[in-house]
């Protein structure tokens, strides 16, 4: 269990799971009525209650899907050692709807008109019961696990005969690998209204799986909901935040409770308190959704999801989610501060962070090696180590481009246009920072030198998270940057998340994070869109392509394809794929390129044309990036099959044509649909610093907001100032609209 969040390192020792399930609705038209199922799951042990909402659709009716991925889960705890123990309800929904039809069945027209008496709650119950269990015995029959029934009443645990031969039973059953699954007997239960009267020793499934976790000694009892935990108030409001870890002293006073569930006869309250009283006496709690897939596995995995409750959670260090807003609202703060700073003062930071870094040049270069060392230690690939190694010369180049930067021209409140609206009331268009930038890069950590410095030029807050492989590199790097930082604006303009599970936490705060900036694998920028509402600006793959034209200059082109494929075979903007026009298959130009490649390392693999003709190993994908001293080869047809190829298989982020052609150049360079597209140029000149940007925080190969390397205009936006003389709308009787553009100066 590598990946257990610290907060959830108890997960270890549980065995006994008890799993409160969320009443069902009917089973499949048959029942068409409530199941309340509360899932007790004692997994050594493990106790589950699923509420009523996670088993029930929207109207009523059995969820079957949800409720048979809950038994699955069940079925695999058991299977793994684990004692699981579910707690029930529904039988009275389930035998309303039953005795609902056949009383329509049996009655005439004339009797349908009159008034319907609500049907006996007990009567319900007892002709529901069978029907319910009938379903569990179904759906565990089919996973080849075996359920047994218990029912009981709140008088029950007043016997303390009952209570010590109820854990004889239970403990027999769970020897023999058998779910236990209790539910109130409300057909004989003393309660009078079993959905309304709260007195007794339990009054809910909530409190009955509660106490179920007590008397049966579970070492962990999830409670399903329909929501992903507590939050700090109703969660369809946007101000309400999930809360992590339950601390009594801290979240009592502050938590808004919204309406009782739709289908159960609590709701969050009820699971709280339920929470409270478990956890106090020793038993570990969880709330967490039962829509999210595998949640009761995650929650066994030690992943941090749902609400935790635990006897020592106040001991414990503020939770990450607190942290992390933290350092996210201060980066913020302090971004206001830089704001308005003078021009010269912006600059001069960024004049003594290239400073400060030459200065600590040495100091970087040790605890970078230190980082390849032990990357190569630990057996990572090539390409990685290529990224993460800070060459000779590579500070002193990084403080050049800081320097071309600062000397650029101020990028903040700048006026875009100017526009009179009406007489003496004059509208401004102006350019100001984003806000906070949440940077997660794989590997490079000159990556972090650039960022940064284009977060302090662009006036924004920033937080950054580099790979774990980098981490000495990214904290020498971290401090020397933020100590040439005055005090008057604060050290905390850049903060350094240092933590995996840190960034789940970021990746919620989208009240304060304004845009998500990922560079790295396909894999990490899929993860982080899927997992976040914040805008994210990146590309996901770097496949780039080099057509080479039937009418181009062969030397010139092995020279691009030489620069685009081995001058940086890890970076982005290196050339995947060639792509050659079919007339020069057996051309000497192309043999002179083909054998250039094959003599300085790079493998070559051969699309289904080339593979044929050139005997080439065959490429498994035309969609992949090697990153590596390989590279795919195709022919094509023309430059029209060359742009329907780039279109399917590429990635948007920079492609090549090299040709003497001029019409054929135009109609690569316009329809071609990538960020970057060059003719007769390497595709390595895709960068920030190149273009003259003065550095780039990363590549977007989106469509919004910014395109191709970004640079400081990618961090800002736009904001309106409107100086006007005391001007009123009034319903626009008194203004005379101009809308007259006016000059910038």
């Amino acid at each position: 269990m590598a990946s257990v969040d610290p907060s959830r390192s108890f997960v270890r020792d549980v065995k006994r799971v008890i799993i409160k399930i969320i009443r069902s609705g009917a089973l499949l038209g048959l029942f068409c009525g409530l199941l309340d199922v509360t899932a007790y799951v004692e997994v050594a042990n493990l106790s589950t209650l699923v509420g009523t909402a996670v088993v029930s659709r929207q109207d009523g009716r059995l969820a079957l899907g949800r409720v048979g991925a809950l038994c699955e889960q069940v079925k695999e705890l058991n299977s793994l050692g684990y004692e699981v123990i579910l707690v029930t309800s529904g039988a009275v929904g389930v035998g309303r709807q039953r005795l609902r039809y056949r009383k329509l069945v049996n009655s005439s027209f004339a009797d349908l008109q009159k008034p319907q008496m609500e049907l006996d709650g007990k009567a319900c119950a007892a002709v529901g019961q069978s029907g319910l269990m009938a379903l569990y015995d179904m759906l565990f029959n089919q996973l080849d696990v075996s359920s047994s029934q218990l029912l009981v009443t709140d008088s029950d645990f007043e016997n303390p005969k009952f209570r010590e031969q109820l854990t004889e039973t239970v403990e027999s059953l769970l020897d023999l690998k058998v779910i236990p699954i209790f539910n109130e007997n409300d057909a004989i239960s003393t309660r009078k209204a079993p959905y309304e009267d709260s007195s007794g020793i339990f009054w809910d499934n909530d409190s009955l799986a509660g106490l179920l976790a007590l008397e049966l000694k579970a070492d962990l009892l999830i409670l399903l909901s329909d929501v992903d935990g507590l939050y700090s108030g109703p969660p369809s409001e946007p101000s309400s935040k999930i809360i992590h870890t339950y601390i009594k002293e801290k979240h009592q006073q502050e938590i808004t409770f919204g309406d009782k569930s739709r289908v159960g006869r609590g709701g969050m309250t009820a699971k709280v308190k339920a929470a409270v009283l478990a956890s106090n006496s020793g038993t570990p709690v969880v709330i967490t959704s039962g829509f999210e897939n595998r949640s009761i596995l995650k929650v066994l995995h030690g992943e941090k999801i749902g609400t935790l409750f635990h006897k020592n959670a106040n001991l414990w260090e503020s939770s990450k989610d607190v942290s992390a807003r933290e350092m996210a609202v201060a980066a913020r703060d302090c971004s206001r501060r830089l704001q308005n700073l003078s021009s010269e003062e912006r600059k001069k930071i960024l004049l003594d962070v290239a400073d400060a870094l030459e200065a600590n040049e040495d100091l970087i270069r040790s605890e970078n090696e230190a980082d390849v060392a032990a990357a190569q230690v630990a057996g990572y690939e090539k390409p990685l180590v290529a990224r993460l190694t800070i060459k000779p010369g590579k500070i002193a180049s990084l403080a050049k481009s800081i320097r071309t930067l600062a000397n650029m021209e101020d990028p903040i409140n700048q006026i875009l246009k100017k526009t009179e609206v009406a007489d003496d009331l004059v509208l401004e268009k102006t350019s100001c920072p984003l806000g906070v930038l949440l940077i997660v890069f794989e590997s490079r950590p000159d990556a972090l030198v650039q960022i940064a410095s284009l977060a302090i030029r662009s006036g924004n807050g920033l937080l950054l998270k580099g790979g774990k492989e980098a981490i000495r590199s990214n904290t020498i790097l971290h401090k020397v940057i933020t100590d040439a930082i005055p005090r008057n604006v604060g050290e905390k303009l850049i903060g350094l998340v240092t933590t995996r599970d840190e960034i789940a936490d970021l990746l919620k705060l989208d009240d304060v994070i304004d845009l998500v900036i990922p560079r790295g694998s396909n894999k990490l920028v899929s993860q982080i869109k899927a997992s976040t509402k914040i805008p994210v600006l990146g590309h996901a793959d770097g496949i780039c392509h080099v057509y080479i034209d039937k009418s181009a200059d062969m030397d010139m082109a092995k020279h691009i394809v030489m620069d685009a494929k081995i001058d940086y075979p890890a970076a982005c903007n290196a050339m995947e794929t060639l792509l050659v026009h079919k007339d020069l298959m057996k051309s000497p130009g192309l043999d002179d390129i083909l054998v250039a490649l094959k003599t300085e390392g790079v493998n070559i693999y051969g699309g289904p044309i080339a593979h044929k003709a050139l005997g080439f190993p065959k490429a498994v994908s035309f969609h992949h990036e090697y990153s590596s001293m390989a590279c795919t080869v195709e022919f094509v047809d023309d430059v029209q099959s060359a742009i329907d190829h780039i279109h399917r298989y590429g990635s948007a982020h920079t492609d090549c044509i090299v040709t003497t052609d001029d019409k054929v150049a135009e109609t690569f360079l316009r329809r071609v649909d990538s960020a970057a597209v060059f003719h007769n140029a390497s595709t390595r000149f895709s960068d920030g610093a190149r273009f003259g940007l003065g550095a780039e925080v990363g590549i977007s190969t989106g469509r919004i907001h910014a395109r191709g390397p970004v640079g400081v205009e990618g961090l800002l936006t736009t904001r309106w100032i409107l100086r006007g003389r005391g001007q009123v709308v009034n319903g626009d009787k008194d203004v005379v609209y101009t809308h007259k553009s006016l000059p910038l100066q």
